[in-house]
């Protein structure tokens, strides 16, 4: 995993994806949301690094889109059209 260690991850999300931080993002494997922004911000910056430090995703996936968002808001990632 590469050292791309955000220091004020909340700063970089809008205001929607602040929503409910004490709240489970992986139902399956009940994993806290701010357990996975906490990993972004860490160095993850693929679904597969943010799985293997939360087990986030690793269930049925339909958390999956919220963690490519986190992803790209946080590492600011521009979206290739």
């Amino acid at each position: 995993m590469k050292s791309n260690f955000v220091k004020n991850p909340l700063d970089k999300l809008p205001d929607i994806l602040k929503r409910n931080l004490d709240k489970n993002l992986c139902i399956c494997n009940e994993v806290p949301k701010m357990d996975v922004i906490d990993a972004i911000a860490n160095g993850a910056t693929t679904v597969d690094e943010v799985r293997n430090i939360t087990y986030a995703t690793s269930g049925n996936g339909c958390c999956t889109r919220q963690v490519v968002r986190l992803i790209e808001c946080i590492h600011s990632i521009e979206l290739e059209n």
